[in-house]
């Protein structure tokens, strides 16, 4: 499993080189080509080279350091609740996960791991995702940037006859934009859904969603049409922080002209990010090959705020980029960046990224957004800039060797 984290997809070369006998320490060697900072770098380490170069490595007591002697936070993903590990080797991991920060011009760097000796507490969480069944089964997620949500059957189901239950179609994806790093999830539900569209210090939800694709949400595209499924129909989490999050989302079959198709989710939020990672699995019979598409609403202020909504399209990229000026409470960009894209298209309610999908395996592309009161992002110049550089960090992952020693 993977923080997915932070976009880095491990073109990972490993090397567990030492002698027999029992290591000390492994030293992993991250390096990159870019010149461009990379901060918040997911190191993604399978826990069966930890255990190779320190057996019987304990996932509650390691210590991570950088190349300053500084201790990095960590994360140990599970492989499955029922793996079972009754010889103590770490069988039931699936990855030691940490995190590394490139300034710009440097290229490598160096990160120890070690057996700390002793029970090293918690570190704080700086991504979550929980189900939300008090607010009409939500689903909300966030990281220290930014938060997300989407929306459940309850809110889907009809309203009873005399009641004031907000009804809501669709499998769009919402934005909460924070001013603050700690989590703020529970927080806002807990305060009343009124409040949270108030910024009262910690950031507001002002996104809209509605109908449309919100942030990021796919469907199909006929070349002419857009067909979307409805509010998802079940959730698991597979990890929860401190550095990344992964969960997935299940969608049931809906009718795309003919076809019918079912889609699963799996997100992949990382800690210092402000993009996401998804893949999309679209199941379907017929077709060799679908056209699937991922969307931003093209109108997502709030009634009174609408000023003004740029879109530009980077083809080498797969991009789309959105500004969206607003009146009086500060400026915003989300974009998606869809590595496999094929093209830009759009429907009444939505910009598109297209690509072709096969059923079964995964379009993988990724959605981020920044607010002006709350990030260091203060113009659309400076989104756009950000935004290539995500893209190229995704052209060019890091590569990680490692090596053991007494």
């Amino acid at each position: 499993m993977s923080h997915r984290l932070s976009a880095i997809a491990l073109a990972a070369l490993f090397t567990v080189a030492g002698a027999a006998g029992a290591a000390e320490r492994l030293t992993v060697t991250v390096s990159h080509t870019l010149d461009i900072a990379r901060p918040a770098e997911t190191i993604a380490i399978p826990w069966a080279k930890v255990n190779e170069a320190l057996p019987q490595a304990l996932n509650q007591q390691l210590v991570v350091k950088d190349a300053a002697g500084r201790v990095l936070p960590y994360q140990v993903t599970n492989i499955a609740p029922t793996a079972k590990d009754p010889r103590f080797i770490g069988a039931a991991y699936g990855e030691l996960l940490f995190q590394v920060d490139f300034k710009p011009g440097e290229k490598r760097t160096t990160v120890t791991i070690e057996k700390a000796g002793a029970t090293v507490p918690p570190f704080p969480a700086r991504t979550a995702a929980r189900f939300v069944p008090e607010r009409l089964d939500d689903f909300a997620w966030e990281n220290d940037r930014l938060a997300h949500r989407t929306y459940g059957p309850a809110l889907a189901a009809p309203a009873p006859a005399g009641s004031d239950k907000e009804v809501l179609v669709t499998s769009g994806m919402d934005i909460w934009f924070k001013r603050v790093p700690y989590p703020i999830v529970d927080r806002w539900y807990n305060i009343g859904h009124d409040h949270y569209h108030v910024d009262e210090g910690e950031g507001i939800d002002m996104y809209n969603v509605g109908p449309t694709r919100g942030a990021g949400g796919t469907g199909i595209w006929d070349g002419q049409k857009l067909y979307v499924g409805t509010n998802y129909a079940r959730w698991k989490i597979l990890a929860n922080g401190p550095v990344r999050t992964v969960f997935e989302l299940h969608y049931d079959g809906w009718d795309a002209q003919g076809t019918k198709v079912s889609e699963v989710k799996r997100f992949t939020v990382d800690a210092g990010r402000w993009f996401d990672r998804i893949d999309s699995s679209f199941s379907f019979a017929g077709p060799k090959q679908l056209i699937a598409a991922v969307g931003l609403n093209k109108r997502p202020s709030d009634k009174g705020q609408e000023v003004k909504v740029d879109f530009s399209q980077n083809k080498q990229d797969g991009s789309l980029v959105q500004w969206v000026t607003q009146k009086s409470f500060g400026d915003f960009g989300v974009a998606v960046i869809v590595p496999g894209a094929s093209g830009f298209a759009a429907d009444e309610r939505n910009g598109l990224v297209t690509a072709p999908v096969v059923s079964g395996q995964p379009l993988r592309y990724h959605v981020g957004a920044a607010w002006t009161r709350g990030s260091p992002f203060a113009t659309q110049a400076d989104w756009q800039r950000h935004v290539a550089e995500e893209a190229a960090r995704l052209r060019a992952p890091v590569t990680v060797s490692m090596s053991a020693s007494r």
